[in-house]
């Protein structure tokens, strides 16, 4: 691989952890207000409160994700990626499959993509915050943070206005932890979410169907959190290993 190829490599190594908010649907119908259960919606900004009140954490999920084949055979895929965070301005997040592995780290100044099995990596100046970096990342470079919607929710950006039917499920064991299951309807996903009961609302998994598709395929997350890491702040600064080379990241030719 060449030094031009690395925005190529980088941009291609998706975990599929696509966040509802980043995906294109068709416009939907207006929701009938009996669609919508008030309580799911309070829910899910009880939770976006919550995450948005930690400081430093660390999470970490196991994405299991579908590809259909031509003639509908489904294919299953697992992906795992752990994050560590300290906000305002902090992050490091590694994202890897049997295939591929990328690690993204934020200092607050600057973010460092890297790819060890190519030893390239990039470096992109940024001052703004956690949330806003995972946002231009996307946007700008196509490059995806698993979980990203972890920084979305509980902000005004958090996608209440599209959801178009909300419901208690009930509640299930994720592990040994008590969640209530709420379903969504979003454009042409379906998504469920499971929070944990008490007083720690946090996301324990995530189910996103794809309507769009016939063969309705699935992602699965499984989330579990650390609310009192051991990790220290040099996890944050990129010292490039020896041998790695740099290379230039390039950001998307706008539409």
């Amino acid at each position: 691989m060449t030094p031009k190829l690395i925005a190529a490599a980088l941009l291609g190594l998706s975990l599929a952890t696509s966040g509802i908010h980043a995906q294109t649907n068709p416009a939907p119908a207006a929701p009938t207000e009996s669609a919508v259960n008030p309580a799911a919606i309070q829910a899910l900004k009880d939770m976006g409160t919550f995450l948005q009140s930690l400081k430093r954490f660390r999470v970490s999920t196991e994405l299991t994700g579908e590809v259909v084949l031509a003639d509908g055979q489904k294919l299953q895929h697992t992906a795992h990626a752990d994050l560590d965070v300290q906000r305002p301005n902090k992050m490091r997040a590694r994202m890897f499959t049997a295939r591929n592995e990328r690690i993204v780290v934020f200092d607050g100044q600057r973010a460092t993509l890297y790819l060890p099995a190519q030893k390239y990596y990039s470096t992109v100046d940024f001052s703004g915050n956690v949330g806003e970096l995972v946002n231009k990342l996307e946007e700008r470079y196509r490059v995806e943070i698993p979980l990203s919607d972890l920084f979305l929710w509980g902000t005004p950006a958090a996608p209440l206005d599209k959801i178009e039917s909300a419901m208690n499920a009930g509640q299930d064991f994720i592990g040994n932890e008590l969640c209530d299951h709420f379903a969504f309807r979003q454009g042409s996903f379906d998504w469920q979410i499971w929070i944990a009961t008490g007083g720690k609302p946090l996301p324990r998994k995530l189910v996103i169907t794809n309507r769009a598709d016939d063969a309705r395929p699935q992602s699965v997350s499984l989330i579990q959190w650390n609310l009192n890491p051991t990790f220290k702040d040099d996890v944050f600064r990129f010292v490039p290993p020896q041998g790695a080379k740099a290379a230039e990241l390039r950001a998307l030719e706008a539409k």
